[in-house]
């Protein structure tokens, strides 16, 4: 019969997992956290004899406990001040599992997680675990409790959804670091035309203050307008504060600091050599997994 110590010991050993499946689901670190959590409660109350798979057991019971959380946590978006955007996460700690390729990148990159809010509850859980875990549609149907020619149809129309919508990351992750930090270098420079150069022509800038902290309420477009409003954020170096170069929901960013506190990310995607996306949280309660770093 198993102990408590081996149940928490089992659980344990599959947490890393489960939050960066929660994570993918959510969009939020700390709903991921939370519905982790719930998922222990019922692991540990659970009948362990009568499970033969302890990660298929858990998967099953954190999937849907996600997909149940799916709805309110959408009825709190639509009533969010200013535009919402996912919570970031470092991931260059692996929090979020492994980033080597840029399907692996894109999983958890900001632009598909906006993406993932257009799909329902069931399309998102089967386009996550197929897409980011590699899970057979036989597989998934049992997570879902749903046919796997169901599960199949789901996927493909999730697929055709984001398909219509995103751009694909297909430069390397050195060579978007790199991008990156000139970037950086011509925003604290205050090179106006040397930011405009950076950006493509049709680049987006998001910001999420959640009424929280100053933000733009609504997208800027264009490299020249993008350009004067990154030029008016504080990129200059004053003294006790850090403006650093690191990776951002597997891609890079821009993390800044004052007096050893977080006080805002800037999530990059990079075309060629070009930032082509720019989106900014500086919503402090979406700042918490960077205050850990």
């Amino acid at each position: 019969m198993a102990t408590n110590r081996d149940v928490t010991v089992e659980f344990e050993q599959q947490r890393s997992r489960l939050f960066a499946l929660a994570y993918r689901l959510l969009g939020s670190a700390g709903e991921a956290e939370d519905a982790v959590q719930d998922a222990y409660l019922r692991w540990h109350a659970a009948d362990h004899s009568a499970i033969a798979t302890p990660a298929a057991w858990l998967t099953k019971v954190l999937t849907n406990l996600c997909l149940n959380r799916l709805a309110s946590a959408r009825a709190r978006r639509e009533a969010y001040v200013g535009m919402w955007l996912p919570e970031p996460v470092p991931t260059g700690d692996g929090a979020l599992g492994p980033m080597e390729t840029a399907e692996q990148r894109e999983s958890v990159s900001m632009a598909v997680l906006v993406m993932l809010e257009r799909l329902t509850p069931a399309e998102r859980g089967v386009f996550v675990l197929r897409e980011a875990f590699g899970y057979g549609h036989r597989e998934i149907a049992e997570v879902l409790d749903i046919t796997e020619a169901g599960s199949q149809q789901l996927y493909r129309r999730a697929r055709a959804h984001l398909d219509a919508r995103r751009t694909r990351f297909e430069v390397s992750g050195e060579h978007a670091h790199r991008v990156a930090e000139r970037f950086l270098a011509a925003a604290r420079a205050g090179d106006l035309a040397g930011l405009e150069r950076l950006l493509t022509a049709d680049v987006v800038s998001w910001a999420d203050g959640g009424g929280r902290s100053a933000a733009a309420r609504n997208p800027v477009r264009g490299a020249a307008r993008v350009a004067r409003y990154l030029a008016g954020l504080a990129f200059r170096q004053e003294p006790g504060t850090e403006i650093v170069v690191t990776e951002v929901n597997g891609l890079p960013g821009l993390v800044g600091s004052a007096g050893g506190r977080v006080y805002g990310v800037m999530a990059l995607e990079v075309t060629d050599d070009r930032v082509s996306a720019v989106r900014i949280v500086v919503n402090p309660d979406k700042l918490t997994r960077f205050q850990q770093v």
